[in-house]
This record gives structure tokens, sequence and C-alpha cells, in this order.
């Protein structure tokens, strides 16, 4: 471990199953990250980072993110770890980088973070043309994001 990283309890991290073979997670991932130089992926007002970090001895991937809990609150920072499940699905790992207060505005938008990127990822994309791309989220309902831009730094 790393001088820098600040162990973590199990509970603050966010996980998900997600019914998405690996390889089109990561391809995902990689085809918003080349849509800029230094893009950021904004889902309501969470900012996925780029570069993606492929760890070629496990298949692991990492991407950084700055999770937004509310008004007023600085972003918080994470990583957001994309691992092979089986065959046919990804296990995604949502963990604080640093110390957190366990409030449910935390928790809220850990979870709504999560439900978007795995809806967004289950969805066949769409072909970036341009420079400003926007996704749409399947539902509408999800509260607090109605649509999920990409923007370039």
């Amino acid at each position: 471990m790393s001088a820098n990283m600040i162990p973590v309890p199990e509970w603050l991290s966010f996980h998900r199953i997600a019914d998405i073979p690996f390889e089109t997670c990561v391809a995902a991932l990689d085809s918003w990250q080349r849509t800029g130089q230094r893009s950021e992926l904004r889902f309501g007002n969470s900012l996925l980072r780029g570069p993606i970090e492929h760890d070629g001895d496990t298949g692991t991937c990492r991407i950084q993110v700055r999770l937004a809990r509310g008004t007023l609150r600085p972003l918080l920072r994470m990583r957001l770890d994309i691992d092979r499940w089986s065959a046919s699905s990804t296990a995604l790992e949502l963990t604080p980088s640093g110390r957190v207060r366990a409030t449910a505005d935390y928790f809220r938008a850990g979870h709504l973070l999560l439900d978007l990127l795995t809806r967004s990822l289950s969805q066949p994309l769409p072909p970036v043309h341009r420079r400003h791309a926007s996704i749409n989220p399947p539902s509408a309902a999800v509260a607090g994001c109605l649509v999920v831009a990409l923007w370039p730094r």
C-alpha cells in the first residue's frame, strides 16, 4: 500500500455486478475517453476522469471519480475498479480515496452513480463524431439526472 492510500472500511465502498461482458464495459469507457485528451464523463454532477488505467497483470481497470454529494459540498475523490466477474458479467467497485463522512447524501450519491453507469453501459453506444456528446439514460425518472454528458477539459 502506498503512503497516500488510506485504508477504507468495506462498508464505505459501493459494489455492483453488471450483466455486461468485461470487454464491452472497458470498450465503452475507452471510447468515451478517446473523445478528448483529458475528457470527463459526467453522470449527474459526478465525474469519471481519465485516463483509464489498465493493469496488465490482473486485467483490472481503474478510473478516477469525483463524486457529487449535494450542493455546497466539494466533489469527493474516489476510484472505480472494473474487473471481470464471469464471462458475461463485470464487477464494479467504487471506493473513496480518502476519509469520508458516511452521510445519507454520500450513500445516495454513490448508489446513484453506479446505477447510472451500469444503465448507460448496458445501452448500445451511439457513434461519437463531435467533441461534446450526450448519452441519455434509459429512464428520465432517475432522480437528479436527466442527461449524462461528456465534456472535454
